[in-house]
């Protein structure tokens, strides 16, 4: 799925403009076919206005202080994934796309991850279910928010279709 992204800022007078209105591609991972992560928009640090409309993000997952804004779908779980499936390859595949992604994965339980953020997430189509620690989980459907406060947790898809997710992604500190 490709995403419009239109962005604005302002001149050297400080008129408002449009900076740019173009189709971003997902970023997609070969060893997992349908899962799609879309980096819209972010940056390191919280950003001075006016702006001229310029991203400054590194990693997938800000700092504390800086943010990002990102579209990614899952696809169902009964999506048929290579058989040869190469572990090393995947890793560095998503090491070089997603920078800081793997860091914070599991690998003894696949999809768990923790991440020193809030995250806002809206489920635009689809299904999705939320893990927590012990197996909890929420069923989520399309319409339903989300707001996840840096605690371990795990998407599963296991409707019939691709779940899409909106989502804003703060940097925080964790404290204990």
């Amino acid at each position: 799925m490709k995403v419009r992204r239109v962005v604005t800022g302002q001149d050297a007078r400080g008129k408002a403009v449009f900076v740019s209105d173009e189709s971003v591609d997902p970023i997609t991972l070969s060893q997992f076919p349908g899962l799609e992560f879309h980096r819209l928009w972010g940056a390191d640090a919280t950003p001075d206005l006016p702006t001229s409309g310029t991203p400054l993000q590194s990693r997938y997952f800000p700092p504390a202080g800086g943010f990002r804004f990102i579209v990614f779908t899952l696809p169902p779980e009964s999506t048929a994934r290579p058989a040869d499936i190469d572990a090393a390859a995947a890793l560095q595949e998503l090491t070089e796309k997603l920078p800081g992604m793997a860091e914070v994965m599991e690998p003894d339980h696949p999809g768990m991850h923790t991440t020193n953020t809030v995250d806002f997430g809206v489920l635009l189509s689809g299904e999705i279910w939320l893990e927590l620690d012990d197996g909890a989980e929420v069923h989520l459907k399309e319409g339903d928010t989300v707001i996840q406060n840096g605690t371990r947790h795990a998407w599963h898809n296991r409707g019939g279709k691709p779940a899409v997710v909106v989502g804003g992604i703060i940097g925080a500190t964790r404290r204990g």
